[in-house]
C-alpha cells in the first residue's frame, strides 16, 4: 500500500513533564488518555508531545497532540496514544520522526482502531504470542516504516522470566526460519530450551550455540566469542564462579564434539548485516545500560536491516519505563549504537550466535517443545 501523501502542518514539540498537563492540551479533553500518560514515570524514554498548533483568540492553541516516546540509543518513535484531530497529529509524528533520519514510527493500539491506523499509513503488528513478565502493554499495534526495510515480521513472545532470554531469542529465530511451528512457541518450549542452554541461570554463547544445535541437527550454528575466559559471571562470589566457569568448559569440549564452530573475532555490525542478508539468524549479546539504563547482558535477535539500522527482537519491555512489547518488536536500532550496545561490561567482551537456513529437506525438526 502506497503511503499516503501528507499535508503539511504547523507544529510544535514539547517536553513531557510527569505531574504537568500542558493548558492547550487539557482543552482538547481525553482525560482518561491522559491519565495514560501519567500512569508510570516514562522520564528514560525521552517522552515528548508533538502538537499541532494554530492561533486562537487566547493564544496559541493545539487541534491535535500525540505522546512520543522511544527507547534510547534506537531508530524509532513511538506514539502512545493521539488525541483531538488525530490524522494531523500522526502527520506531525511521522515528519517529526524524517527530520530525526529514523526508521520507523510505532502506534500503541490503546484508543486507535486498524482502519483509522490503516488510513494514515500504519499496518498492524501480529498480536504478540505472550508478553513479557509483568509488562501489560496494549492488545493490539501499528508500524510505519520511513524508508525502505528488509524485514519479514517474526512472532513476538515476551519471556516469562527474568533470565530466559536466549532461548526465547532462539526458538523466535527457529520460529521464524519455519524450523519450529508457530503453535509450538509456549513457555514449555521456553523453559525446555533453557533447561538445556543454561549456564545458571544465564545462556553464555557457546552453551546457547550447542543447545540450538543438539536441539535443531538440520541448522548451522556458529559461535563468535572473542575470548577464552567464562563470561557474565564477575556478579558472582569466587566459589559461585568456579562451578560455572567448569560448566563452560564442558560447553566448549560438546561444541568440539559436535561441530559447533567457535569463532574468536567479535561479529562486526557489516557481518551481521551479511549474514542477514544470506537469510540467517544472529542471536547478539548486548549490553542494557544504552537502552534500559543498567548494566545487563541480554540477548536479543538480529533478523532485518533498515537504512542505518539493524532490526531486532528484543523478548523483554521494560513496564517501569512505559515499555512495552511495541517498543521491542521490530525495533531498529542505529549500526553504531548496536556497535556500542554489543561490547558486554567489565571486559567489552562480544558474544553472537549465527544460525543458518536449514538444510534442504530437513527443515521439519520439532526442536525443544515435542514430549
Amino acid at each position: 500500500m502506497a503511503a499516503p501523501q501528507e499535508t503539511p502542518v504547523r507544529s510544535v514539540v514539547v517536553p513531557f513533564v510527569p505531574g504537568t498537563t500542558p493548558a492547550p492540551l487539557r482543552r482538547l479533553g481525553h482525560d482518561e488518555v491522559v491519565e495514560r500518560w501519567h500512569a508510570v514515570d516514562r522520564s528514560a524514554q525521552a517522552p515528548h508531545i508533538v502538537a499541532v498548533a494554530v492561533r486562537g483568540d487566547e493564544g496559541e492553541e493545539w487541534t491535535a497532540a500525540a505522546l512520543v516516546t522511544a527507547r534510547p540509543q534506537t531508530a524509532y518513535l513511538k506514539i502512545v496514544d493521539a488525541v483531538g484531530d488525530v490524522p494531523a497529529a500522526v502527520a506531525a509524528v511521522v515528519a517529526h520522526a524524517r527530520r530525526l533520519d529514523l526508521a520507523q514510527v510505532k502506534w500503541e493500539g490503546w484508543t486507535v482502531s486498524p482502519e483509522a491506523a490503516a488510513s494514515v499509513g500504519f499496518t498492524p503488528l501480529h498480536p504478540p504470542l505472550a508478553q513479557s513478565a509483568g509488562a501489560a502493554g496494549p492488545a493490539t499495534g501499528y508500524v510505519r516504516w520511513l524508508g525502505d526495510a528488509g524485514v519479514t515480521e517474526p512472532p513476538y513472545y515476551g519471556q516469562s522470566t527474568h533470565f530466559t532470554c536466549g532461548a526465547v531469542t532462539a526458538l523466535v529465530a527457529q520460529t521464524q526460519a519455519g524450523v519450529m511451528e508457530r503453535e509450538a512457541l509456549d513457555r514449555r518450549a521456553e523453559l525446555t530450551f533453557w533447561r538445556d542452554a543454561t549456564n545458571f541461570p544465564a545462556c553464555e554463547p557457546v552453551g546457547l550455540g550447542v543447545a540450538v544445535r543438539r536441539a535443531w541437527p538440520s541448522s548451522p550454528v556458529e559461535v563468535h566469542l572473542d575470548t577464552d575466559l567464562p563470561v557474565m559471571l564477575g556478579h558472582l562470589s569466587e566459589s559461585e564462579q568456579e562451578w560455572r566457569a567448569y560448566l563452560q568448559r564442558m560447553s566448549r569440549t560438546d561444541a568440539e564434539g559436535i561441530g559447533v564452530p567457535v569463532d574468536p573475532r567479535p561479529l562486526s555490525v557489516a557481518a551481521i548485516r551479511e549474514a542477514i542478508g544470506r537469510g540467517e539468524h544472529v542471536l547478539l549479546l548486548v549490553s542494557l545500560a544504552g537502552m534500559q539504563g543498567f548494566e545487563v547482558p541480554h540477548w536479543v535477535l538480529c533478523h532485518g536491516t533498515a537504512p542505518g539500522a539493524v532490526v531486532i527482537e528484543d523478548p523483554w519491555a521494560n513496564a517501569a519505563t512505559g515499555d512495552t512489547w511495541v517498543d521491542a518488536h521490530l525495533l531498529p536500532v542505529a549500526d553504531a549504537s548496536l556497535d556500542t550496545m554489543s561490547a558486554i561490561s567489565p571486559d567489552g567482551f562480544h558474544g553472537a550466535v549465527t544460525i543458518g537456513r536449514p538444510e534442504r529437506g530437513e527443515a521439519s525438526d520439532t526442536g525443544p517443545a515435542g514430549g
